[in-house]
């Protein structure tokens, strides 16, 4: 479960471990409620930013990377954040070698 935002806007240190559906109903998406809910929260857009995070998650998850994190203003109060920041966790060798790069290009023509 996602905690609320802390007063400096940002939530709780911590990794919070969440399907795409409970991150779409999760308060990065819907925004806060009560007195510190913002008239501009961009939901659509949030909406959208986790679409495309669940399309590359779902790729990497396919090339065997199961240890996916997103942050970034994403995770903040900010009404509408840019993108998403995130990290993986991989072997050296399968992102120095381009191996990576190219089993995740091959999969996606778009390469998105």
């Amino acid at each position: 479960m996602i905690p609320p935002f802390g007063p400096d806007g940002l939530l709780p240190p911590g990794d919070y471990e969440a399907t795409f559906d409970e991150l779409r109903r999760s308060i990065l998406v819907g925004g806060p409620v009560g007195p510190s809910a913002s008239p501009t929260w961009d939901a659509a857009w949030r909406g959208q930013l986790v679409d495309n995070l669940e399309r590359l998650t779902r790729q990497l998850w396919q090339v065997g990377i199961r240890e996916v994190y997103a942050d970034g203003s994403f995770a903040e109060d900010k009404d509408h954040p840019n993108d998403v920041d995130g990290y993986f966790v991989c072997a050296l060798d399968l992102l120095a070698s381009g191996r990576l790069e190219r089993e995740l290009n091959l999969m996606d023509p778009d390469k998105v």
